[in-house]
């Protein structure tokens, strides 16, 4: 359940090309928290929260680790936060990536673009602790802004792709799904028009897609990041009924 809470800031540092991660502390975060789940936290100076997906928890220690990108005033802000300081969040917020009826003998594959990498890996560490094996697909704009491959080469085989072929393979994520091995479901979260190719690639396998979006008031009340559906329901709140969404559920 969301509740507001406060969250001392642990740790910060630059992980690659504006990028942060940003180690915080809290209780009731790490109990409850699932992957794919985020944290809509309020910005000093900024009227409305930012989303940041979780990267990963650590419930011994009560540590959450957040990614995100240096993409305006509110993130830049964020990201000067001293060691110390406490930030304000809603959370855990949305709903996470369905796992509960994966057998141990199945295999996944991840798929993640920039910032949608960060909640594949929580879901990952997961998956892999549940003994399911894990290959993964992740691409960004350039090789200074690749982070996590040697997390994920941990929980198994990875692909790195960037867009202008300064590392790794030269393409999308798409441009390289010929190399991995047969899969029985996906998980994928980027940008819209990554989640669109992925799931035109895999129109016969089962999948979820998390979206990137800005929001409002993250709590389904302002209708700002309304999706629409394949179904009867017309539209759905990403901040409410998602982030995560079976892949044929909405029109992307």
């Amino acid at each position: 359940m969301m509740k507001k809470e406060s969250l001392e800031v642990m740790s910060s540092r630059e992980i690659a090309k504006e990028t942060i991660e940003m180690v915080l502390k809290n209780a009731y975060i790490t109990e409850h928290a699932v992957p794919g789940q985020f944290l809509h936290i309020s910005i000093v100076g900024h009227t409305l929260r930012r989303p940041i997906s979780i990267a990963a928890i650590n419930q011994k220690e009560q540590l959450i680790t957040i990614l995100f990108k240096k993409i305006g005033s509110g993130t830049t802000a964020l990201a000067a936060y001293p060691v110390g300081s406490s930030v304000d969040a809603l959370g855990p917020s949305g709903n996470g990536f369905p796992i509960h009826d994966l057998p141990t003998d199945k295999r996944i594959l991840l798929i993640g673009g920039g910032i949608g990498v960060p909640p594949l890996y929580y879901l990952g560490t997961t998956l892999k602790a549940q003994g399911v094996e894990v290959q993964t697909i992740i691409g960004f704009q350039s090789k200074e802004y690749v982070f996590y491959e040697e997390a994920f080469k941990q929980l198994g085989e990875t692909y790195v792709v960037t867009n202008d072929g300064t590392y790794g393979y030269a393409g999308y994520v798409t441009d390289v799904v010929n190399e991995v091995q047969a899969f029985d479901r996906y998980y994928s979260c980027g940008p819209a028009p990554m989640l669109q190719a992925v799931t035109k690639e895999f129109p016969k396998k089962v999948g979820y897609i998390s979206f990137e979006e800005r929001m409002g008031c993250g709590v389904g009340a302002c209708l700002a990041c309304v999706i629409e559906t394949n179904d009867a329901a017309g539209y759905k709140k990403i901040c409410q009924d998602g982030p995560v969404f079976a892949a044929n559920e909405v029109s992307i």
